[in-house]
C-alpha cells in the first residue's frame, strides 16, 4: 500500500483572483514575490474630490477601498520608498503585469496586478477603486458588509484549523468497514454439483477411527454404511501392525462409540467394522466407478492428521494405477487398480471416501505418493490413490456378510522380462492360465484392451474384474486367448 502524506494530494493552485466587493480569502499563503498588506499607519490616498464622481465621505468613514490593513512589509524597497511619498505601491504601472500575463485565470471583471497585496490574517486588503467604482456611503455599507463577511471567514477557518491540527488533518476520523452494522444472515443454497453441497451432504456419513495399541496410536477415517453403525475402511487403518488395540470411531454429531473389527482383507487393503451401541447414523451413497472419466471432479473428505471433518476437492488424474498399498512393499499381495486423483489426501485420510458432484461414493482413499528422499510422515503432493467403488462394494459385502472376501487370479506365477510385458514364469496346474493355454515363458502384454507394462499392472488388471469374469489375454505381440478368472481367499 502506498504511503499518502495527508495534503499531498497534488500540486498547490494559484490563488483565485478577487471580485470587487469580495472579501478577502482566509487562510490561504501568498504566492512568492506577492507583497504584503501596507502598514497599518499608512493611509491610502484620497482621490481629488474635482476629479471624482465619488459622494463626500463623513469625517472619521473611509471610502471602499481606502480601508486600513495590519501591517505588512511592502514587495521592494522602491514601493516602500513610493508608499513613504503617499503613492499607493499596488497601482497598475507599465512595469506590472497583470495575473493573467502570469498565466493565472484572470477574473472575468477584474484583472488583478502581478504584485497585488495579499491578506494577513487580521485585517482587509485595500483595493484600489475602479473607475466606475462609486466611494459613496453605499460603498462604506459595502466595506462593512465584506469586513463582517472577512472576520466570520477568519473565525471559521480558525476552528477548523484546530479541528484539523486536533485530528491530523485527512486523518480525521470517519466511517469505516468497522463501524458498519453485520449484515443480515445470508440465506445460502450451495449449487448443485458444487464442493459446498457435496460437503453437507457427505460429512454426516465420514468417520473418524482411532486405533490405540501398545505399540502407540494411529487414526484414519471410515463410511458408514448403515445406520446401525457398519463402516468401511482401509484394513492398514484397523490392523493395528498385528498387535491388536483398541478401536474407536468419533461420528459427525460428536458421538462416539467402541468399534469391533468384522472382516479384513488385506489382499484388497479394505475392511468392515461395527460400531457398537450406536443407532441414527446416515449411510454414504455408493456410486460407481466404471464409467467415471479422467478429469471429472471428485472431492476427499476424511481425517487428515487427526483433523476430522476436512474437505479437500480436484479431479480425476487417471484410472487402473498400480499401487501398492497398506506399506507392504514389495509384496504383490497389496497392489491395487486404483482411482489417481490430484485432491489432497494425507494421513488420516485413509478409509474415507472420494465422492464424485451427485455425493456418491467412487473411491476409498487408501494410498498417496512419498518422494524417495522425504523424511518421517510424508503429506500430499497431488499424487492421492483410491480404491474403486466397484471393487471395494464387492469385497465390502463379503467381509460384512462372511468376514473374508475372494480375490480374482488367472492362475500365474509373474515376474519382469526384458521386454514392457508380464513374463510367466509359473502356470499353476488346472488354473485359468492352464486351461487358456498359456505357456512358461509367455509375455503377457494385455488384458483385454488395456497395454500391461509390467508384473504388477497384470495383477492390477486382473483384480479389477471379479471371480467368473471372462478376459482376452494377448501374448508376445500378436496371440491371444480366453480366460476365465477364478476366485481365491
Amino acid at each position: 500500500m502506498t504511503d499518502h502524506t495527508p495534503g499531498s494530494g497534488g500540486q498547490p493552485e494559484e490563488p483565485t483572483p478577487q471580485t470587487e466587493g469580495s472579501p478577502a480569502g482566509t487562510g490561504d499563503t501568498p504566492p512568492a514575490g506577492v507583497p504584503q498588506q501596507q502598514p497599518q499607519q499608512q493611509q491610502a490616498q484620497q482621490p481629488d474630490p474635482a476629479q471624482s464622481h465619488a459622494t463626500p465621505q463623513p469625517e472619521g468613514q473611509q471610502p471602499y477601498g481606502a480601508q486600513q490593513t495590519e501591517p505588512a512589509r511592502p514587495y521592494s524597497p522602491q514601493q516602500y520608498a513610493a508608499q513613504q511619498e503617499g503613492q499607493p505601491s499596488y497601482g497598475p504601472s507599465e512595469n506590472q503585469q497583470s495575473y493573467a500575463a502570469q498565466g493565472a485565470t484572470p477574473h472575468a471583471t477584474q484583472q488583478f496586478p502581478q504584485h497585488a497585496p495579499w491578506p494577513s490574517a487580521g485585517g482587509h486588503t485595500a483595493v484600489q477603486p475602479g473607475p466606475h467604482q462609486a466611494h459613496g456611503r453605499r460603498g462604506g455599507l459595502v466595506a462593512g458588509v465584506a469586513a463582517l463577511a472577512l472576520v466570520c471567514g477568519l473565525v471559521g477557518g480558525g476552528v477548523g484549523g484546530f479541528v484539523g491540527y486536533q485530528f491530523g488533518g485527512d486523518r480525521s476520523p470517519g466511517v469505516t468497514s468497522l463501524d458498519q452494522p453485520r449484515p443480515a444472515r445470508s440465506v445460502n443454497n450451495a449449487p448443485q454439483g458444487s464442493v459446498q453441497q457435496v460437503a453437507q451432504k457427505v460429512l454426516p456419513s465420514v468417520v473418524q477411527l482411532q486405533m490405540v495399541t501398545s505399540r502407540g496410536a494411529g487414526e484414519g477415517s471410515g463410511i458408514v454404511l448403515s445406520q446401525d453403525g457398519y463402516i468401511l475402511t482401509n484394513n492398514h487403518v484397523v490392523s493395528g501392525d498385528g498387535s491388536g488395540g483398541r478401536l474407536t470411531a468419533q461420528f459427525h454429531d460428536g458421538r462416539t462409540a467402541q468399534v469391533r473389527v468384522i472382516g479384513t482383507d488385506p489382499k484388497s487393503d479394505l475392511a468392515v467394522v461395527k460400531a457398537d451401541n450406536i443407532s441414527g447414523l446416515t449411510p454414504a451413497e455408493l456410486g460407481r466407478s466404471d464409467d467415471l472419466p479422467v478429469g471429472a471432479p471428485v472431492v476427499a473428505i476424511g481425517s487428515p492428521f487427526g483433523l476430522s471433518g476436512t474437505v479437500t476437492s480436484g479431479i480425476i488424474s487417471a484410472k487402473d494405477r498400480p499401487v501398492r498399498a497398506g506399506g507392504e512393499s514389495g509384496s504383490e499381495d497389496t497392489v491395487l487398480n486404483a482411482l489417481q486423483t490430484d485432491a489432497a489426501i494425507n494421513p488420516g485420510n485413509s478409509g474415507g471416501p472420494l465422492v464424485d458432484v451427485d455425493g456418491n461414493v467412487v473411491g476409498i482413499n487408501s494410498a498417496i505418493y512419498s518422494p524417495g528422499n522425504s523424511q518421517g510422515q510424508a503429506g500430499s503432493v497431488g499424487l492421492g490413490f483410491a480404491i474403486p467403488i466397484d471393487q471395494a462394494k464387492r469385497i465390502a459385502t463379503e467381509l460384512k456378510d462372511h468376514g473374508s472376501a475372494t480375490q480374482s487370479t488367472l492362475g500365474v506365477l509373474i515376474g519382469a522380462g526384458d521386454q514392457p510385458g508380464a513374463l510367466v514364469r509359473n502356470v499353476v496346474p488346472g488354473g485359468p492360465a492352464e486351461q487358456a493355454g498359456i505357456r512358461n515363458g509367455d509375455l503377457i502384454t494385455k488384458v483385454d484392451d488395456r497395454p500391461i507394462q509390467d508384473p504388477d499392472s497384470l495383477v492390477a488388471a486382473v483384480r479389477s474384474h471379479a471371480p467368473g469374469d471372462r478376459v482376452k489375454i494377448t501374448i508376445g505381440g500378436d496371440r491371444t486367448v480366453d480366460a476365465t478368472l477364478a476366485g481365491q481367499g
